[in-house]
């Protein structure tokens, strides 16, 4: 499955801060339809996205009945993505 959606970089601090990109409520909804057959554990989903002209491989964390796209900090750095701004995302789901 390839999904495609605009979002906001946020940040979420854990033991350290991060920044991610939320899926919207009606992408997260059609992951969710297959998370069963796609996670390895804890409802983590792997997945190969691309944000701009940056490939790169991670997994969506679940979190509060969504879920969340880790931005790299090389990511972050080849797009100039800061907390606040637009991203447009695509996720392939799955390996």
């Amino acid at each position: 499955m390839e999904l495609e959606f605009g979002t906001t970089a946020i940040e979420w601090r854990g033991p350290a801060p991060f920044v991610f990109a939320p899926v919207p409520a009606d992408e997260s909804e059609l992951i969710a339809e297959s998370a069963r057959e796609l996670t390895y554990g804890w409802g983590v989903i792997p997945v190969e996205a691309t944000v701009g002209g940056t490939t790169f491989t991670t997994s969506l964390f679940p979190r509060d009945g969504g879920y969340l796209l880790p931005l790299k900090v090389v990511v972050q750095r080849a797009e100039g993505i800061r907390v606040g701004d637009a991203v447009r995302v695509r996720v392939r789901l799955g390996r």
